[in-house]
């Protein structure tokens, strides 16, 4: 599965609720990108940081792809298919750069959920996530579409597709807990980050 599949880390955002610079904030030992790019490699020997602005993360080690023109996470994940189709891989893999505490079994379970769907979203504690999310790259020319006509959301995205979604415990941690606030960041350290 790892030839098969592409990670792309959507990092684009401006992180004004964190003082901006988000990717680039320490979380124990680490930087949110750093973690980010650790979790990439236990799925893929191919991984993108996907970034409206190449100045937004820096020393990082995987390559920079920017966003498309489109705002939000929609235009890394369509930038992430781009390159994927480019080296003929069939599924991008979505991450945030922000959740640092991913599952490891987190592209396994959304791989044996997809079956014949477009693509497969993470969901815990009664949210869905979908910056956690696998897809197939032959939905780009859908992705594209629906970018063009003004709609922004992955969520939208992934319901015009008929999306899976596949369910984690959120107890007594939730894996997809993502950093948005100062605060956020504090609770990610007193949970062992």
């Amino acid at each position: 599965m790892r030839s098969n599949v592409a990670v792309v880390i959507l990092a684009g955002g401006e992180g004004k609720r964190i003082g901006g610079a988000k990717p680039l904030k320490w979380c124990g030992s680490e930087r949110l990108i750093d973690r980010a790019v650790n979790f990439a490699r236990l799925w893929s020997d191919m991984i993108a940081i996907a970034v409206r602005d190449c100045s937004q993360v820096s020393d990082v080690s995987a390559d920079l792809i920017r966003d498309e023109n489109v705002p939000g996470p929609l235009g890394g994940l369509i930038a992430g298919m781009k390159l994927a189709l480019s080296h003929n891989r069939q599924f991008v893999l979505a991450i945030p750069a922000d959740m640092p505490f991913l599952p490891d079994d987190l592209l396994d379970r959304l791989h044996r959920a997809i079956g014949d769907r477009e693509c497969a979203l993470a969901k815990s504690g009664g949210h869905i996530h979908p910056v956690c999310s696998l897809w197939r790259v032959s939905a780009i020319e859908r992705a594209q579409s629906y970018a063009a006509s003004g709609r922004r959301s992955l969520k939208g995205l992934a319901a015009s597709l008929n999306f899976v979604a596949v369910k984690w415990r959120a107890k007594p941690l939730d894996p997809f807990f993502n950093i948005n606030t100062s605060e956020d960041l504090a609770e990610a350290l007193r949970h062992g980050s």
